[in-house]
């Protein structure tokens, strides 16, 4: 499993890269891929693809996940997101859709691939980056953890302006380290079934993105197609 990161994040996250906890976080997955294989989540290539899709100089929104759907056929590098043939969605997903369409009355997209909203600036970074099949959280405690620290230490180091959207416990938990005198941070319920009716449904982040980056002079994420 070769590590490959985009070269603007790799620029500054160099030092990350290099600890000793990282390379043990690695070696970690790569037994688990050799020992369960086909059953983790998300294949090689696409574990660092939020990176790859985002690139850190056109970084405008954080959106913060959990660790990455542990449905095979489901996770493919980005939170919240999902392979363009998977039906029906997943739960949270569906609820994501739901809250888009009531804040700004438009059609949600027509799938789950999220790919498009990564390549307008909108890192959609899970805290944890992998998982065993049918088990989540089961690559929690390893390193991941550490490791997305570590992004959101150098966005606060190298950014100013960023939203992140925290939705739920664990999420708003990790959003702690962020330097919210730099930054804007949104929290919500998650959009998950369990939680999705206790404040995620009305929200409206996704109009309050826009309007933060207009009062920015950023341009606005198209959020549906």
């Amino acid at each position: 499993m070769a590590i490959k990161i985009h070269d603007s994040w790799q620029n500054v996250l160099t030092s990350t890269l290099e600890q000793s906890y990282f390379q043990e976080l690695i070696d970690f997955v790569k037994q688990e891929y050799k020992q369960f294989p086909n059953a983790i989540f998300p294949i090689g290539p696409q574990i660092f693809r939020a990176f790859d899709a985002c690139h850190f100089d056109h970084l405008k929104v954080v959106i913060l996940g959990q660790d990455p759907y542990p449905t095979r056929g489901h996770a493919h590098g980005l939170c919240f997101s999902c392979e363009a043939h998977v039906k029906p969605l997943p739960k949270s997903l569906q609820n994501i859709f739901k809250e888009l369409e009531d804040d700004l009355g438009v059609k949600a997209p027509s799938n789950g691939d999220l790919n498009f909203w990564a390549e307008q600036g909108v890192l959609l970074l899970n805290s944890i980056l992998t998982v065993r099949e049918g088990q989540p959280l089961s690559h929690a405690n390893r390193g991941w953890e550490q490791f997305t620290d570590a992004v959101i230490e150098a966005i606060n180091e190298h950014k100013s302006g960023v939203i992140f959207i925290l939705w739920g416990a664990p999420a708003q938990q990790k959003g702690k380290i962020i330097v919210e005198s730099k930054h804007i941070v949104l929290r919500a319920p998650h959009p998950s079934p369990l939680s999705a009716y206790r404040g995620f449904f009305g929200s409206k982040p996704f109009s309050k993105v826009n309007d933060e980056l207009k009062k920015m002079g950023k341009e606005e994420i198209a959020w549906a197609r």
